[in-house]
């Protein structure tokens, strides 16, 4: 059976940013065109980023799809890594804020920045 990689961003049990991945199954559809369930979802929300961009340290408001559709994207941790994203690739955002929580920027989320030539263009599919 295909399967597609969904990746990722979370907030673990220690309310620190984490990144996992998962295989989801294509059952549906035919050999040429394998599709996955069809996931709920709340809308879209385009976005340009020009060279040069960098968010503060921030949660996700509410977990929602990020897909590259043009330039590059770096997400920054509170470990000190880092993971680019170009164009067609995807993760989906569910770093949010831990119930009953404060944000502290020396704990909770992550970073994003625009990388490359090119100004960061994405799709936002809430869920």
């Amino acid at each position: 059976m295909a399967m597609f990689t969904k990746v990722t961003l979370y907030t673990d049990r220690d309310g620190r940013a984490k990144w996992r991945e998962e295989e989801l199954p294509l059952a549906d559809g035919t050999p040429q065109a394998m599709l996955s369930a069809v996931f709920p979802s709340a809308g879209y929300q385009l976005r340009h980023s020009p060279v040069g961009f960098r968010s503060p340290w921030h949660c996700t408001p509410r977990p929602q799809w990020v897909f590259i559709l043009g330039g590059e994207m770096e997400i920054g941790l509170q470990d000190g890594s880092t993971r680019v994203f170009k164009p067609g690739e995807h993760f989906f955002s569910a770093d949010v804020l831990p119930e009953g929580a404060s944000f502290d920027s020396k704990v909770h989320g992550h970073w994003s920045a625009q990388r490359g030539k090119r100004p960061l263009v994405t799709l936002f599919v809430k869920v």
